[in-house]
């Protein structure tokens, strides 16, 4: 079969046409002129032509012409000037092996080839038809033609491999076999002017060779299944430790994901255990192959080990470098054998799974919640039941300020990075809860939900640790500076006391200097107040604890409160029935309720209500208060509750620090609620605040109750029947204190009522004056805190000299702090600074008293 050119007018022809040409074109007109000669003779000269001739003549014409139609009909010859002509392109496409048509960009064929002629349906009646209409058929082609279709009009160069059941036409022999078939089409460059734009379509079968391509495929595919799925593992790795191949076994075995696994991801450092990556690589020396054995421990990916043997060849290439390592693994640790051992090894794993300390939850590539143990719903506070029927993402758990980075931590452990940071987090739900998220991609096959894991450590005790320690360092500081200021101050304040004492004595009610040192013994006992304030403040004051009783000491302070508050504030108290004694200093329980009431006050700036309340809280009602770090006990409870403006949650974790006010400059110093803290904290109580911002405060303050024991209740009824004692006494005193006025004042007190005072201004003088006197003392007052040498020091010298020694020491801080300093302190008795002169010589006839009944 020809093929066909292309006409003057550009248009397609059929697939036979007349030759065109120079030479054909004059060999027409030249057979044309000749039949019109014979016309004009037979007109011209028919009347002396014979008619016979004539009907002869044009008989053979017509015979002529009939032979002529059914011999091109038949394709026996064609018209052409002279021989065909082909030109070079023709016969190059004639000559492809497979189908080409050439066709303008609307599919109006102009040229087809031979091997395009030959495909089944390629053909109708005779006339070619374009590449679209031949696949059009077809259901698995058409969005392939679609897009080559799409391509050809817009001028651009595509390529389609295309599927068909049965094959073209439908003419294979069997109908349910695949045949494929690779059509392309692509732009032709445009030579003359006013043509239209061609394309050049082709049509190739390729079921040959995509059957041979499917078969290796398979069977590459069955020897790497072999090698996957065989009962030992296989990896291998490049002379920089990279590995570049592993098989299905060990992935699972070391708990990586296959599918996901890419050359060089992963380094033998990786999988080997210590120095194992070094003893894989080092190779032989002299370039022989050799296998070894190696019995080494391989890393999971969770970080355990798993014992294994090695069967490894590694090879120096001839140049010198190392080449590719080939390495078999055997697993050889024990597994179980029975069916009765892997239900025993489900139980002890569930056993742990749910009782371990950190929650644990396996996440979907979306970060929803899968899977969790059981500390997960008590660390978050979650019950595992969603609102919908979707999973519930992890982050909605968490709150806001940490979400973003949640969302990246679960991106890098999806995406197999290699080092996930720990997120800290507090959850969304009520209250401080602090987490800390570690975060890591799951071990389970391709295909299951669960694709993270997340371990969450409960961090919230810790945190408040972390926070409390941090307040505990400011309190410290701050109340050593109060501490030293309020000792010297003690110091002080015990001459003025003392000495304005001494004048007492000599002066009378009636005298006219009597008022005048009354005014000024009253000062120095406020002044004294002021430093029980910062003692208070440094939780070092001393503190005088006695029995009260709350309900007496709140109506007490009612009209002074009433006054502090103003008439635009209302003061209400309310008292429970029956309200148990509580032990504790009154002076510093008045100033507590007073800080708080004026606090309130200063909350309600437009006025508002203060109530007071006390009731029991038994120990049962304790338990179930949520209040953090209360032991359940017996207490008694004093509520102070305004009506004012409230405290945000930030205002609320700062309100007991050191120097932090809400009030303007110059109306608060900041220590009050410190101070508050302080006194009830050393009163072994708790105070908690509960505010609403815009509502109200209330300030719960929880006190042991007080339970007298039998020998406190049988003494404190000897004392109320035991008539006045004799203060007066004649025995040897060694006093020893630094602050010259107190010395003075006490070595003059003591003097006073008989007894012997022998003086030294610190420990190493007081040793010196004992050893003049040959230890001849019977009591040693001391203050504590002294240069050079202090009186815990001058005691732990002199108790083997004198070790009936009965001591009594004088401090501004709290009892508690000076008796941590002194190894023994069972012989030691203490009187707090500042100290007045009925009750030094009280405590010195206390002691010496008790010193001769031991005698």
């Amino acid at each position: 079969m020809a093929s066909t050119p292309l006409g003057e007018d550009n248009y397609p022809e059929p697939i036979l046409s007349a030759g065109r040409g120079a030479a054909g074109l004059w060999r027409v007109l030249l057979l044309g002129v000749l039949l019109i000669a014979a016309a004009v003779v037979f007109v011209v000269f028919g009347h002396a032509i014979p008619a016979e001739l004539v009907m002869t003549f044009v008989g053979l014409l017509a015979v002529s012409g009939v032979f002529f139609l059914f011999g091109l009909a038949a394709g026996l010859f064609r018209f052409a000037g002279g021989e065909e002509r082909r030109t070079i392109s023709n016969a190059m496409v004639d000559s492809l092996p497979f189908g080409v048509v050439i066709a303008d960009r609307e599919g109006k064929i102009a040229y087809v080839n031979q091997n395009y002629g030959n495909l089944p349906g390629a053909l109708t009646n005779g006339v070619p038809v374009g590449v679209p209409r031949l696949f059009a058929g077809y259901s698995d082609a058409s969005e392939a033609i679609y897009r080559l279709s799409r391509a050809a009009k817009d001028g651009r160069s595509a390529i389609e491999d295309i599927r068909v059941i049965g094959g073209l036409g439908g003419a294979q022999a069997d109908a349910n076999r695949a045949f494929f078939y690779r059509v392309a089409v692509r732009p032709l460059p445009e030579t003359d002017e006013g043509r239209r734009a061609l394309v050049a379509w082709s049509v190739e079968d390729i079921t040959r060779d995509q059957e041979s391509n499917e078969t290796a495929f398979r069977d590459l595919q069955r020897a790497i299944d072999y090698l996957d799925h065989s009962p030992s593992g296989f990896f291998s790795a490049d002379a920089q430790g990279q590995i570049q191949y592993l098989n299905s076994t060990l992935a699972d075995w070391l708990g990586y994901d296959l599918a996901e696994f890419n050359v060089g991801q992963l380094r033998l450092s990786d999988i080997v255990r210590g120095d194992g990556a070094s003893l894989l690589m080092r190779g032989r020396g002299d370039g022989e192959i050799r296998t070894e054995i190696i019995d080494i421990d391989l890393v999971r990916r969770n970080g355990t080990a798993l014992p294994v043997r090695l069967l490894h060849r590694a090879a120096r290439l001839a140049d010198g470098e190392l080449g590719e390592t080939r390495t078999q693994v055997l697993d050889m640790s024990s597994a179980p054998d029975t069916e009765e051992e892997l239900r025993a090894a489900e139980v002890r794993f569930s056993r742990f799974f749910n009782d371990t300390p950190f929650a644990i939850a396996t996440l979907d590539a979306e970060g929803r919640i899968v899977r969790t143990n059981a500390p997960f719903g008590r660390i978050f506070r979650w019950s595992g039941e969603a609102k919908t029927l979707e999973l519930q993402p992890l982050q909605d758990l968490i709150g806001e300020g940490s979400r973003d980075k949640l969302v990246r931590a679960l991106a890098d452990a999806t995406a197999q990075r290699s080092e996930v940071e720990p997120v800290d987090a507090v959850l969304s739900v009520e209250g401080d809860h602090a987490v800390r998220l570690y975060i890591s991609a799951s071990e389970v096959s391709a295909g299951s939900p669960e694709q993270v894991n997340v371990y969450a450590l409960d961090m919230t005790d810790q945190r408040k640790l972390e926070a409390q320690f941090a307040q505990s360092q400011k309190m410290q500081a701050v109340g050593q500076l109060a501490g030293g200021v309020a000792h010297d101050f003690n110091n002080l304040l015990t001459a003025i006391i003392g000495f304005s004492d001494l004048l007492l004595l000599k002066h009378k009610p009636g005298d006219p200097s009597f008022s005048e040192l009354m005014q000024i013994k009253q000062n120095a006992n406020r002044a004294a107040g002021l430093t029980r304030q910062l003692l208070a403040f440094s939780r070092r004051q001393t503190l005088r604890p006695q029995v009260l009783e709350l309900p007496l000491i709140v109506d007490d302070l009612t009209v002074l409160l009433k006054r502090m508050i103003g008439e635009k504030n209302q003061l209400s108290v309310e008292h429970g029935r029956n309200i148990w004694p509580v032990r504790a200093d009154v002076v510093q329980l008045e100033q507590v309720i007073i800080n708080l009431v004026v606090n309130a006050r200063d909350a309600m700036p437009s006025g508002g209500a203060i109530t007071i309340r006390t009731a029991n809280i038994s120990e049962d009602e304790s338990a179930n208060l949520k209040f953090e770090g209360m032991v359940p006990a017996d207490y008694v409870l004093i509520d102070v509750q305004d009506t004012g403006t409230g405290m945000s949650p930030e205002v609320l974790a700062k309100i007991f620090e050191p120097f932090f006010t809400t009030k303007e400059l110059g109306k608060g110093t900041g220590l009050g609620l410190s101070t508050v803290y302080g006194i009830v904290k050393q009163t072994e109580g708790f105070i908690y605040p509960v505010s609403t911002v815009g509502v109200g405060t209330t300030f719960k303050i929880f006190l042991p109750r007080y339970v007298p024991t039998a020998e406190e209740s049988s003494a404190k009824a000897a004392a109320a029947a035991a008539p006045a004692r004799d203060l007066t006494g004649h025995e040897r005193i060694l006093l020893v204190e630094d602050e010259e006025s107190v010395r003075a004042f006490s070595a003059r007190a003591l003097r006073a009522t008989g007894y012997e005072v022998l003086e030294a201004e610190g420990g190493e003088e007081a040793i010196e004056v004992l050893e003049d006197h040959d230890y001849q003392v019977d009591l040693i007052i001391s203050d504590v805190v002294m240069p050079e040498m202090d009186g815990p020091t001058m005691l732990k010298s002199i108790r083997h000299k004198m070790p009936d020694l009965k001591i009594i020491f004088v401090s501004g801080y709290a009892e508690e702090s000076v008796r941590r300093d002194i190894e023994d302190d069972q012989s030691v008795d203490f009187l707090p600074k500042p100290y007045s002169l009925d009750q030094i010589n009280s405590k010195v006839k206390e002691v010496l008293s008790r010193v001769g009944k031991a005698n």
